[in-house]
């Protein structure tokens, strides 16, 4: 069950921290104790960070808030942190490092470099208004969201910054007013240009680091995430990133990533499709489960794939029914239906609920052979 403590506990350990809620797992390792006032979690699983407590407080980022602020689309959110940490990982090790929410980009700077430039804010990072409104001549906002990781490593009983990720989310479609409070317009920026602008941009921002006198020395990861359109059903996904040694100041070569996120069923038969055999197997599960409850306004599935191999699937199913013992039966079905039909080998997640909330959840990890469940009461 470690995966659907994760998704309950998210407020206290953080968006990044997948699975650090099960801090006291019998499963995982005791906190510790470093230098005064400052805790460490202890490990939930070995894939996972540790993370920082102190005075008694999990240390939240000091940009907290901005991004979701910037960011109509929650999937583009969700998928922007969590693929975060997963570019992370290959750079700063669980096993070695301890993870920290950002401390060096403050709300303030964050906003101001998700700016335009211009003589009220010369430091922004989007390019300055040149007062046009056609889609293809104005000037877009390319950087939407940034995002910082701090990584640590302990030394004695002291902690020591060792590493940072930033994360730069790009838009692949900019919506702007010609008039303020009038129609929404959309300016498409090509797959080029959006790499283009992301690594000039992550070029800036290392050399800006490097000014700060706690960054000088450190390795600095940037990662480029394309972000999907407002209306998109999944979120977008990282394409590459740069690992930065102690003192660079400019981006020495890309590394490329590749994800991509599906939704299924598809919604035509022009729609692009992860796996085509994943897709069945999702469509035999969805055709099975309604077959055998019929009380359901809709059964989807977005679909992660990394090197265009399954990595996750997350499942949400809405129903109409209340009934607390067609919840439990409904359940112990889904948990038959999902081993049967669903793809094997990937993580799993699967939502009930319905418009008074959650009803049900069921999550297989990788490598498991049967889903665990839960039921939540009615009262």
């Amino acid at each position: 069950m470690r995966r659907f403590k994760a998704l309950f506990v998210v407020a206290v350990c953080g968006l990044f921290l997948s699975a650090c809620g099960n801090l006291g797992s019998s499963s995982g390792t005791s906190s510790t104790t470093t230098s005064k006032g400052t805790q460490l979690t202890g490990q939930a699983a070995s894939g996972d960070y540790q993370s920082v407590i102190k005075n008694g407080r999990y240390v939240t980022s000091k940009a907290r808030g901005v991004n979701v602020s910037q960011n109509d689309n929650q999937y583009n959110l969700k998928s922007f942190e969590s693929g975060l940490l997963t570019v992370s990982k290959k750079v700063y090790s669980p096993s070695k490092y301890v993870f920290e929410e950002g401390q060096y980009l403050t709300t303030n700077t964050v906003q101001n470099w998700l700016g335009r430039k211009s003589k009220s804010n010369p430091t922004g990072l989007n390019p300055v208004n040149n007062g046009k409104t056609g889609a293809n001549t104005r000037n877009p906002i390319y950087l939407q969201q940034m995002e910082e990781q701090d990584y640590m490593k302990e030394n004695g009983k002291k902690l020591s910054l060792s590493g940072i990720t930033i994360g730069l989310g790009l838009n692949s479609v900019d919506y702007y007013e010609k008039t303020k409070f009038g129609a929404t317009y959309e300016t498409h920026i090509s797959n080029a240009e959006i790499k283009q602008q992301g690594e000039k941009i992550a070029n800036q921002v290392l050399a800006r680091l490097r000014k700060k006198a706690a960054l000088k020395n450190v390795p600095i990861t940037i990662a480029l995430y394309k972000q999907a359109a407002t209306d998109s059903l999944v979120g977008g996904s990282f394409f590459s990133y740069s690992v930065n040694k102690a003192g660079s100041t400019s981006v020495g070569s890309w590394k490329a990533i590749s994800e991509k996120s599906y939704v299924y069923p598809t919604t035509s038969s022009s729609a692009s499709v992860g796996n085509s055999n994943d897709e069945s197997s999702f469509e035999n599960f969805k055709t099975q489960i309604q077959n055998y409850f019929p009380n359901l306004s809709g059964v989807t599935a977005q679909a992660h794939y990394t090197d265009k191999q399954l990595s996750g699937m997350n499942v949400n199913i809405t129903t109409q029914f209340y009934s607390e013992t067609e919840i439990i039966s409904f359940t112990q079905y889904l948990q038959q239906a999902a081993q049967k039909y669903l793809p094997s080998g990937a993580p799993i997640d699967i939502t009930v609920k319905s418009s008074e909330g959650v009803q049900s959840f069921l999550s297989r990890d990788t490598g498991d052979k049967k889903f665990t469940s839960h039921v939540f009461d009615s009262y």
